[in-house]
Formats: C-alpha cells, sequence, structure tokens
C-alpha cells in the first residue's frame, strides 16, 4: 500500500510541478546545462599545464583532421588545414616580427580565413590579438592602437590605405606594419603573404606559451559603443572559455552548421560564434559581411542550421521582397540580441519554426541572461542557479540627474516586480570585471560602489530592465537612450516601435535634444522611409497621438536616406542629438509637430520662434 502510495505520488509530481511552474522542465534542462559548463569550467581550472581554446582547437584537429572548419566564399578548410595555414603564420611572426610570449598585435582584418589564422597563430605564440574594427580610420584607429600598446600591426591587403594615413604615429611608436600582399613598395609597410607562404607549416612547440593561465589577457576587444571614442575591453582566458561554452547552453549539436557574418573584431562574431564552433568542433560559413538580399540563399548554398543576429538584422531579413521559397532552409535555430518584439513574430510566421534565442550581455560585462524559453520580446529568463552564481539587483535609477536613487541611508533601492531599474551585477571571485585598456577613468565609471551594504562593488550595467512575475527579463532602454521632458521619463525603444507601426516608415531612431531655455530634451526622431513613399506628417501624428502621451511624442521628425549605424548595427544618436533640428546643420527634410495639426515642413521662421522661446513646446 505505502509502495502504492508513493508510486502515485511520484506519478503526479510532474504535473504538480508544472501546475505551479509551466518552465520546471526547460528550467531544469537549461539548469543541467549550466552544471555541466560549471563543472567542465571547474576541471580546466585545476588542469596542468594550463588548457585553453587553442588547446581545445587543437584536440579536434586530432580527433576529426579532415572535417570541414571554413567554408569562404568558393574554398573550403577542414581542421588539419587550418591548423597548418596558422602554422606558417606563427611561424612567419616569430621569424620576421620577433615576437615573444605576452607581446600584443594589433589584427586589422575584414572577416577572411586570414583573420582566423592570425589568431590561432598569436595563440599559439602565447600574444594577445588586439581586434581593431576595420572600419575605422584616422584619429579613432590611432586611439584603438594606443590603448592595447601593440608591438606589431596585422592588416588586409584592402585596408593598407587606411594604415598609410596613420602610418608616421605608427613609425614614431616603433610599430612593426605587415601587409597581407606579396609586395609592398611603401617604407615602413612589409609584405607578408610571402612571408607566410616560405614558412613551415610543422606544429609550433607548446613551451612558447606555457606561462599562460586563465587570467592571462587573450583579447582586447573594441566597445563600438553610441557615443565617444572606443574602449578596449580586456577579454582574459576564462572570459574566452565562458563565451564560447554558449553555444552548449542554446542547444547547438556537433553537426550544425553555423553562419558567420557578423565581424569577426566583436564579440557576437568572435567569442560566441568563432570560439563556440572551435570548442564544440563544428563548421562555420564564414562570410565578408552581412547580405540581406543574398541571406537565405547563402543558407540554402551551404546547408546553414544556425544563424546568428545583432541589432536590426532580423528587420533587415523582414523587409526583404517575399519570396515562394522563403521557408525553403534548414535553419532551425537563430541566437543573437536585439531582435524587436514585432520583428520577432513577423520573423517566425514568415520564415518558419526557427528557435530564436535572444541573450543579453555586455563584452565587459560581468552578467548575462539567456532566453532559454524563447519568450517572445525577453532578454533572458531568471534562474535559481545563476542567482547564486551572480548577485544582481535592478536598482531605481533617476534619469534626469543620471544616477542612482538613494535611500535615507545613503544605500541604493531595488525595486519591485514590474518595475524598472537599472541593472547592476556584484563584482568578485565568481563575477570579475576586467575592465578597458589604459582606461582607468571609463573603468571606474561602470563600477558603483557601497550599493547595499558600506564596501561592496557593483558592476552598472547601463541599462534600464524590467523582471514580470514569472521572471522573464524585458530590456526597456539603456542610459543615454532616456531622456526626461516634461518631468517624465521617455524610452526612446518605445517610442520608435510606435513609429515603426506607421506605414510609410522603414525604420526610426529616436532621440533627445536640447530645446533653448527649457530643462531636459525634447524628442526627435531619425526616419528611413519605405521606398516609393513620401513623410505622411498627418497619419504619424494621428498614430502617436493614439498611441503615445503628450511629452513622449517626437516634436521634430528627420528624413535620412539611411540612418547611422556601429559595427553591429546599434544606432547612433550622439550626432543626431548635437545636430538637432538646426537648419543650419541639418541638409536633411526636418518637421515639425504642431498640436492638433501634424507634422508640417521646418521653417526658420519656427525654429527662430523656439530658440528665442516665442513658441511653447
Amino acid at each position: 500500500m505505502i509502495a502504492y502510495i508513493l508510486f502515485s505520488v511520484l506519478a503526479i509530481l510532474p504535473l504538480l510541478l508544472y501546475l505551479r511552474n509551466r518552465y520546471v522542465f526547460t528550467d531544469f534542462r537549461y539548469a543541467t546545462a549550466m552544471i555541466k559548463i560549471a563543472m567542465q569550467m571547474a576541471k580546466f581550472k585545476k588542469r596542468k599545464p594550463f588548457y585553453s581554446i587553442l588547446d581545445s582547437f587543437l584536440d579536434k584537429v586530432a580527433k576529426q583532421p579532415n572535417k570541414q572548419f571554413i567554408l569562404f566564399e568558393e574554398s573550403s578548410y577542414t581542421y588539419s588545414q587550418a591548423d597548418k595555414e596558422s602554422n606558417k603564420v606563427a611561424r612567419a611572426l616569430s621569424t620576421h616580427a620577433h615576437l615573444k610570449e605576452g607581446d600584443t598585435v594589433a589584427v586589422f582584418l575584414g572577416n577572411e580565413p586570414q583573420f582566423v589564422w592570425t589568431w590561432l597563430a598569436l595563440a599559439k605564440l602565447g600574444c594577445t590579438a588586439s581586434l581593431l574594427n576595420c572600419n575605422i580610420r584616422s584619429k579613432s584607429l590611432l586611439h584603438c592602437f594606443s590603448c592595447c600598446e601593440a608591438k606589431v600591426l596585422v592588416a588586409g591587403e584592402d585596408l593598407q590605405g587606411a594604415v598609410e594615413e596613420v602610418l608616421p604615429a605608427l613609425k614614431e611608436q616603433g610599430v612593426r606594419v605587415f601587409i597581407l600582399s606579396e609586395h609592398c613598395d611603401v617604407e615602413g609597410i612589409e609584405s607578408f603573404s610571402d612571408k607566410i607562404q616560405q614558412a613551415s607549416d610543422q606544429p609550433l612547440s607548446p613551451q612558447l606559451r606555457a606561462n599562460i593561465n586563465m587570467s592571462s589577457r587573450a583579447l582586447y576587444i573594441y566597445t563600438s559603443g553610441t557615443t565617444g571614442l572606443p574602449k578596449a575591453a580586456v577579454i582574459n582566458h576564462e572570459r574566452l572559455w565562458l563565451s564560447s561554452f554558449f553555444q552548449s547552453m542554446v542547444g547547438i549539436r556537433s553537426n550544425d552548421i553555423v553562419y558567420v557574418y557578423l565581424p569577426l573584431y566583436h564579440s557576437a562574431g568572435f567569442l560566441m560564434g568563432l570560439c563556440g564552433a572551435m570548442e564544440k568542433g563544428i563548421t562555420i560559413v564564414l562570410k565578408r559581411k552581412f547580405s540581406a538580399s543574398n541571406f537565405w540563399n547563402d543558407c540554402r548554398k551551404y546547408n546553414i542550421t544556425v544563424i546568428q543576429y545583432i541589432g536590426e538584422i532580423m528587420r533587415y531579413l523582414c523587409n526583404t521582397p517575399k519570396r515562394d521559397n522563403d521557408r525553403d532552409h534548414k535553419v532551425r535555430l537563430a541566437m543573437g540580441n536585439g531582435i524587436r518584439t514585432d520583428t520577432w513574430a513577423e520573423f517566425l510566421q514568415r520564415f518558419g519554426d526557427i528557435r530564436i534565442c535572444e541573450v543579453y550581455g555586455a563584452t565587459e560585462g560581468n552578467i548575462g541572461f539567456v532566453n532559454y524559453v524563447g519568450k517572445v520580446g525577453a532578454i533572458g529568463k531568471e534562474h535559481f542557479l545563476h542567482k547564486m552564481g551572480c548577485k544582481y539587483a535592478l536598482i531605481r535609477y533617476d534619469t534626469e540627474k543620471e544616477e542612482p536613487v538613494k535611500d535615507s541611508r545613503g544605500f541604493c533601492i531595488e525595486v519591485p516586480r514590474g518595475e524598472t531599474g537599472l541593472l547592476v551585477a556584484k563584482i568578485g571571485e565568481r563575477a570579475p570585471f576586467v575592465g578597458y585598456a589604459k582606461n582607468q577613468q571609463q573603468t571606474e565609471k561602470k563600477k558603483l560602489r557601497d550599493v547595499f551594504v558600506k564596501g561592496d562593488l557593483y558592476f552598472n550595467s547601463g541599462d534600464l530592465l524590467r523582471i514580470d512575475d514569472e521572471g522573464f527579463i524585458f530590456f526597456q532602454d539603456r542610459i543615454g537612450d532616456t531622456f526626461r521632458w516634461k518631468g517624465e521619463n521617455v524610452a526612446t525603444t518605445e517610442v520608435a516601435d510606435h513609429l515603426l507601426m506607421v506605414d510609410c516608415v522603414e525604420e526610426a531612431n529616436v532621440y533627445g535634444v536640447k530645446v533653448p531655455g527649457h530643462e531636459g530634451r525634447i524628442g526627435m526622431a531619425a526616419l528611413v522611409l519605405k521606398e516609393n513613399m513620401d513623410f505622411d506628417g498627418q497619419a504619424a501624428y494621428q498614430h502617436i497621438k493614439h498611441y503615445l502621451p503628450s511629452y513622449a511624442r517626437p516634436r521634430f521628425i528627420r528624413i535620412q536616406n539611411a540612418l547611422l549605424l556601429t559595427g553591429t548595427f546599434k544606432q547612433m544618436k550622439r550626432k543626431l542629438a548635437e545636430e538637432g533640428f538646426n537648419l543650419a546643420a541639418v541638409t536633411d527634410p526636418l518637421f515639425y509637430l504642431v498640436d492638433n495639426k501634424g507634422y508640417v515642413p521646418m521653417t526658420q521662421e519656427i525654429f527662430d520662434a523656439i530658440a528665442e522661446g516665442r513658441t511653447r513646446l
């Protein structure tokens, strides 16, 4: 009888758990994956000599030498070929650049196999790679170079012009410059392809990297940001490992084929894409850059099963002309961050049953979330194991003063469920924050002290989030993106979402601009219109009037041919905000919102009336 009762209880226990938490089984699977990763990391930390991502790659070379590693345009490289190619690059660098363990080398290349060979080569030599954004030039390029104090620069042949612009400054710093070409007549730049061809492809001694450990610097990745000069985030080998495990967390299998078209100089493409693929020993399709028109043809051509996304990419795919074969592909999983809720639903409806795994995190951050359930619109879900390993909280934040709200004791105030707050994560051994190279000011700016008790230290994410009653986490806005007008906070993403619902609007970038004689910032939006459509000021006004409070309605509209974006497809706002609605600074068409009438073309008369305080806003 007792046995029967126990059996009955065990039989209905899963049902009871499900009724209490309908995500219990998904939570359990995620917990299992996290425990496996934690155990693997613990094993790697104890392993002597140190076991790196490179060593994992070399194990894959030994186990599956003939498996395809990289498919690039019409070329294909196996794991064995990749190993040999990187050996040649390593030997050429060792011989001609005289590199030694611990040196830093700046890599200035686009998405191509040589990028991968160069990084593997530097890892084999025990060197640190500084991954330069191949779109930056002049002052920004020199700034990024000086951050990492590199002794050598390896650049692509197509980037020689950009290198020549800063060559005098590089010469002053005594930097050796190598260009991936067979010949170079420019004084101060050495050809490198010919040296690679002449080098041996034999393996290098592990003793060359004998002193590398988990805390050693592996990379510098530059945060593109939307304001100011890039900052060099320091990525150590432990962070490299943890990022590479992301593919295991979202369920990528060893027989998957991953499409990597995001820039390898950023964390999404390099850490989550390339390093994740090496950790699992899978095949990647490498693309020079994103192309919406060729995207699905590439997926069909290479039998791609996993895609990455970031920023506005999913919207671009949804905006391509519809085709009968939109669902004719093998893609089963999309991983990334920055997809809007409306785009999420539209993407699934159009392109089929693809599991979208939205994640949250920053290159330099010590906290991240994964929406492993697939809840539309959420950037992640809370999990008790995660909270045990990394203490975090959402705290009340004053967007006008741009600082956390403190209580009578001088400590921060945690917001209740359902309310928006600033995400902060405790800095400690389990969740370290290394900071930025040669930028102590910006490093300290990301730290919050005495948050809940005297002496504690937290990482300031700069992001405003909300957690609902089920533990799902939603991105609300980024500090600096939220502005205050008429004593109210305006979330730029919310306003942009509504503008995108206007028929003529293709893309929207919302920001706040200063107005003489007024506190805070008033709303303005840069819009890109749909093809062959004009701006319908009346329709736009009627829509936002219906959905947005008066203080959140953009008072000014700027029509652009294309929005300014960073290398990871994030909207740039700083320059737009500086130019504001000044007709002398803006050549694009401008519109002004007249109450109860709609948007009308901006004139000098309107601008003067606002500037002189004759028009009430």
